[in-house]
């Protein structure tokens, strides 16, 4: 089994200090099943390449197994040896397990930015249509290119096997990639070498809870990592239904906007806010109505920032957030860099101070009508910071979701919904009050007479 991780750009050999591996010798590994080695191949500043090869022992696979019996050929003349299987997944743990918390000492900020990465497995079963394979690794952000394998070269006629040579490309965290891997693989090959309990969904959950939630095809990852076993199933999908209505706060409700036309609306409304704070050069934010701190991720893999914090009233979306940005394990440095607590934007506190930019993003329609004074007076007035960005959603836009009727709003925490003349109005009035410029703008897809799902109000400090 042979698994490759190339990195390309500039001073990739850092790839060592990201996998805690030393590029200038190869590492053995015992494990249960075989030994594992780590090397590299390649090794310079514009391409680095980590090799895992799993040498796996077939008479350690069968010696002691449980229904083995004298006279089986089976136990010891299978693929089990030869195939990208659980047991490669069981090494990348074992072998790489700091790489996939993320940590990096002196080099986190770049185990925290999207890396341009490739990866290859040879020999991957898989035991399903192979266009599978594109449906799940495209919908993570990669290119995808695969070579189906003869069963056999001298006889072509015997066709092709269930069995490929996979090529991933992407730009991507490290920690990402490998945890794509070592959930995914087992999942192609739809075996596992290993009994299969309730802690197989808690390892499930735990290493793909960044992703698997809002992934179109967690349905088949989930029933074929767990081997189709009713019972299990259905406990890890109804935690991850429970996650994603547990997590409807700030800028995660977008998820749940039913019917939505254009999916990655929530990525376009990070991405411009994310523009507008680079555009005014803002080098300290706060995300107040941080939720699970998505946008706080975003702004983390970009060095622009160098200070970041998330503030929610919720300290369960707090708890979340800190467990996605790995502040536990983080280094000194990304810990001084971010930070997280309990707060509210309708009292004075002064932890809200002191920052370039303010973000609330997907909040303030979540605020009785009658609070919207004390909102302001708070943000434009206490807070007071050179740059201030709200989105909202455009109620006109409405009417492009089918199960949302004219007059209902899309999230049942919503307490109302502007069009784009009622956010303008305000937002020109509270700007003119406060003495703030405003400019508005757009997110999402665009229709002639509605406008698009999403509005901005950029404000900015007159001096």
């Amino acid at each position: 089994m042979l698994l490759t991780i190339t990195y390309s750009g500039q001073n990739t050999d850092e790839l060592g200090y990201l996998l805690h591996k030393n590029p200038s010798r190869p590492q053995k590994f015992d494990l249960a099943f075989g030994s594992a080695y780590v090397f590299y191949p390649c090794i310079s500043n514009e391409k680095t390449q980590a090799a895992l090869l799993l040498d796996i022992n077939p008479i350690a696979l069968a010696r002691g197994k449980v229904g083995t019996h004298k006279d089986s050929v089976f136990d010891y003349v299978n693929d089990r040896p030869y195939v990208a299987s659980s047991f490669l997944s069981v090494a990348i743990k074992k072998v790489f397990r700091t790489a996939m918390t993320g940590q990096a000492g002196e080099y986190q900020a770049l185990s925290d930015s999207e890396l341009d990465l490739e990866a290859t497995i040879a020999m991957l079963p898989c035991r399903s249509d192979p266009i599978m394979i594109n449906k799940i690794f495209e919908a993570l952000g990669y290119k995808v290119n695969y070579e189906i394998i003869n069963l056999d070269d001298h006889f072509p006629e015997w066709g092709k096997s269930n069995t490929i040579n996979l090529n991933l490309k992407g730009k991507i965290r490290l920690r990402d990639l490998l945890s794509h891997l070592y959930v995914l693989i087992p999942v192609f090959d739809h075996q596992k070498h290993y009994w299969v309990g309730d802690n197989e969904v808690e390892k499930l959950l735990h290493n793909a809870e960044d992703w698997l939630p809002h992934h179109p095809e967690k349905q088949y990852i989930t029933s074929r990592y767990l081997k189709r076993l009713r019972p299990l199933v259905s406990k890890a999908f109804m935690q991850l239904v429970s996650d994603d209505t547990e997590a409807l706060s700030g800028e995660d409700e977008a998820e749940a906007e039913r019917n939505e036309k254009k999916p990655n609306l929530n990525e376009q409304r990070f991405g411009s806010v994310i523009t507008a704070l680079k555009n005014h050069d803002a080098k300290s934010v706060i995300d107040i109505g941080c939720g699970e701190g998505k946008l706080l991720r975003m702004l983390a893999a970009d060095r622009q920032f160098t200070r970041i914090s998330g503030t929610d009233v919720s300290h369960l979306a707090l708890k979340r957030a800190e467990k996605k940005l790995h502040l536990d394990s983080a280094g000194d440095a990304m810990q001084k860099r971010i930070s997280l607590f309990q707060s509210s934007i309708m009292y004075k506190d002064s932890r809200l101070q002191g920052y370039d930019a303010v973000c609330a993003i997907e909040v303030i329609e979540h605020l009785d009508l009658a609070r919207l004074t004390v909102f302001e007076q708070v943000l434009f007035a206490y807070i007071k910071a050179p740059l201030v960005i709200i989105t909202t959603p455009n109620r006109e836009y409405n009417t492009q979701y089918e199960r949302i009727a004219e007059t209902d709003l899309r999230h049942t925490d919503h307490r109302f919904e502007w069009t784009r003349g009622e956010f303008q109005q305000w937002a020109k009035k509270t700007a003119e009050k406060y003495g703030y410029t405003v400019q508005f703008s757009g997110i999402g897809e665009s229709d002639e007479n509605l406008g698009e799902a999403s509005q901005m109000g950029v404000f900015k400090l007159c001096i």
